[in-house]
Formats: C-alpha cells, sequence, structure tokens
C-alpha cells in the first residue's frame, strides 16, 4: 500500500492544478467571450463526468487497479491542460472540461480510495483532518500560485506550467505499489448504499455541495465586478481563507474522535459556511473577506468530517465503488448548482447565488439535525 506521504502528496498536487481552475477559469471564459449561460454549461459538464464514472472508478479501484488509474489520470490531466491552451471555442472546451472532469474524478477516486484502505492505526479525526488539510492547501496554493502566474504572464502561460508540473508529479510517483484487490460482488454494494443511513446522508451531502457551483462559477467574477480587485488581489481574497480552510481541517486532528462530538461540529459548521456564504455579499471588501474567512472555516472542518462519517459507513473492501457513489452525489450538487447560480447571478445580480446557497447550508442545518438524531454516523 502506498504511503500516507505519497497519497498527500498527490492530493496536494491535484488541487493545486484544478482548483486554481475551478476558482480563476471563469475569469478567462469571460476574457474570450463566454456568456453567463455558456460558463455555466462548461463548468458543469466537468462536473457531470464523475456521475458516471465515480463507481465504475471505485470498482476498478477495488478489484483491478489503483495505480494504473492515478497514472493515467495524471496523463490525461497534462494533456488536457496543453489543449486549453490552444482553443477559445466554446464547444472544444466543453468537450475539453468533460474530460477533465474524467481524469479529475478518475485521479480524487483512487487516491481516496488508497487512503480510505490504508490501515495505519490512528485516530479517525487525525487521519482525515491530516488528509483535507493537504488537500485544501494545495487548494490555496494553487489559486495564489495561479493568480500572480496570470497576472505577470497570462492564462495560456498557466496551463502550460500546470501540464508541465503534473507530469513532474507522474514522474515522482510512478513507483507507487499496485495494491491488493478482492472480488466484490456487486450486491454488496447494493446493501451498502440502499439503507436509510447511507441515503439520509446522501441528501445531506447533495444539498451541501450546491454552493460549490457557486465558486466554479460566479465568485471570481463577483469579486472582479464588485470590488474591482486586479488579479493578484483576487487571488489573495481567495487564497488566504483557503489557507483557513485547511488548518481548521488540521485542526481537527486534536479533537480525539468521537461520533456525538463530530456530528454536532458538523451542523455548527455547516451554519457557519452557510452565515459566512450570505454575508460576504457586503459592498465593504473588509468585511466581506472576513465572512468569506468564516465560510472557509466552517468549510475546512465540514470537508473533513465528510472523509471520516464516509469512512465508517463502508468496509474497506468495497469503500472504493461505495464512496464512488457518494462521490457522484456531490458532484451531481456541483454540477445543479453551477448550472442554476450561473444562470441566475449573470441574469440578476451576482451576490443572489452567494444570499441563496448560504441560505440553503443554513437550512440544511436542520435537516442535518433529524438525519443525526435517526442514525448514527
Amino acid at each position: 500500500m502506498a504511503s500516507l506521504r505519497q497519497i498527500h502528496f498527490i492530493n496536494f498536487s491535484r488541487k493545486l492544478t484544478i482548483n486554481t481552475i475551478f476558482f480563476l477559469i471563469p475569469l478567462y471564459f469571460l476574457q474570450i467571450g463566454f456568456k453567463g449561460w455558456q460558463i455555466g454549461i462548461v463548468t458543469s459538464l466537468f462536473a457531470f463526468a464523475p456521475l458516471l464514472f465515480s463507481f465504475p472508478t471505485g470498482w476498478i479501484n477495488d478489484r483491478l487497479s489503483i495505480r494504473g488509474v492515478i497514472h493515467g489520470s495524471l496523463l490525461l490531466l497534462a494533456i488536457l491542460f496543453l489543449l486549453m491552451a490552444a482553443t477559445r471555442s466554446f464547444i472544444l472546451m466543453a468537450f475539453i472540461f468533460l474530460l477533465l472532469g474524467v481524469a479529475s474524478n478518475a485521479l480524487d477516486m483512487s487516491a481516496n480510495s488508497l487512503y480510505y484502505k490504508d490501515e495505519t492505526d490512528m485516530d479517525l479525526n487525525k487521519k482525515y483532518g491530516l488528509l483535507n488539510f493537504w488537500l485544501s492547501i494545495g487548494s490555496a496554493f494553487g489559486v495564489l500560485l495561479g493568480g500572480i502566474l496570470i497576472y505577470y504572464t497570462s492564462f495560456h502561460t498557466l496551463f502550460i506550467a500546470y501540464a508541465a508540473f503534473l507530469i513532474a508529479v507522474l514522474v515522482l510517483v510512478f513507483n507507487l505499489p499496485k495494491g491488493k484487490f478482492d472480488l466484490i460482488p456487486l450486491s454488496k454494494y447494493r446493501l451498502s448504499l440502499l439503507n436509510k443511513k447511507t441515503i439520509l446522508f446522501s441528501l445531506l451531502i447533495f444539498v451541501l455541495t450546491l454552493h460549490w457551483g457557486v465558486e466554479s462559477t460566479v465568485y471570481g467574477p463577483f469579486l472582479k465586478e464588485v470590488f474591482h480587485l486586479n488579479t493578484i488581489q483576487l487571488a489573495l481574497y481567495i487564497s488566504i481563507p483557503l489557507f483557513i480552510l485547511s488548518f481548521a481541517s488540521f485542526a481537527m486532528g486534536f479533537l480525539k474522535y468521537n461520533p456525538k462530538i463530530n456530528e454536532r461540529l458538523f451542523l455548527f459548521s455547516m451554519f457557519l459556511s452557510g452565515l459566512g456564504h450570505v454575508l460576504m455579499v457586503q459592498n465593504n471588501v473588509y468585511l466581506s473577506f472576513v465572512f468569506r474567512i468564516v465560510h472557509e472555516l466552517g468549510d475546512g472542518f465540514l470537508a473533513a468530517l465528510v472523509f471520516v462519517f464516509i469512512s465508517r459507513l463502508f468496509e474497506k473492501e468495497n469503500i472504493g465503488g461505495s464512496s464512488g457513489i457518494l462521490t457522484a452525489v456531490m458532484t451531481l450538487g456541483h454540477m445543479v448548482g453551477a448550472l442554476v447560480f450561473s444562470v441566475m447571478g449573470y441574469t440578476y445580480g451576482l451576490q443572489y447565488p452567494f444570499i441563496i446557497s448560504g441560505l440553503l447550508l443554513i437550512g440544511n442545518t436542520a435537516f442535518g439535525y433529524y438525519v443525526f438524531r435517526a442514525e448514527r454516523y
């Protein structure tokens, strides 16, 4: 089994590249003349691909290969970044983002499968707090580095630089071990997924991930339009709260695993996340920034706790495929959010997606209370 350090390096690297695109690409699309509905379609296609491929990828991770999927995904991502630098066509960009979603999801699923299957004796809060710390710190560095590269060069330079970086990552993790695999009957996946506990949790995280669609479509343009930030200022606004998010996840390691405390922290964090989203639409950039930090602080604990809950929902032998279905649910939330909130934002005002998605997160806290009263996670 791969060392935890290798998994953390893969996660840091993939988030550094992918989440730069997640947060900053709408600015590029506006630069090359895309309309609001086109931005929504392209970014939702990135989210759509995992709906089809999350379970098959997880099933392959359980039965056949993890290393091969990771290697192939890194290579495909590098190729897609190069293609992104060479096209301004809406149709071609939509196709690139569909494939980008496939490759990113396959890498995501496979790295997480390695981590879920790892049998290192470690407190669950510490283990999955560290997992999300490296994911989040990669996002923060990626957005900051991306903003600097774009400000001094261009998006094209960014795409080419990230393609080269992904090839270097591929070389550095080429020695990943193959791992051990089992023949898992499909009926086992059905039993682990089609039960009240998993279905309730799936509904909870679907609503939770709707706000990802806001961040991938109108976040950057909102900051640019309302506060007139240049690219470096915009990158700082986005990345500094992401550093806060990563350290919130790291702080999870200092809270010894306790199901009841974790559930209460999850609900409180979701309320904070929603409140921060609603109130970050202040006209004062400093107040807005403070409430963005509140949002990311909540998200940091939420993300780590989702990993903890998933690790407890399924057995290690079939957690690849089973967690793939939950990844598909989260992806569906992202896709629906991207379509709905991009149209809303570019039609009625860029502040409204933050307000509506934040209120949904606050409302989801009440549903989460019901879920945790019905089942123990």
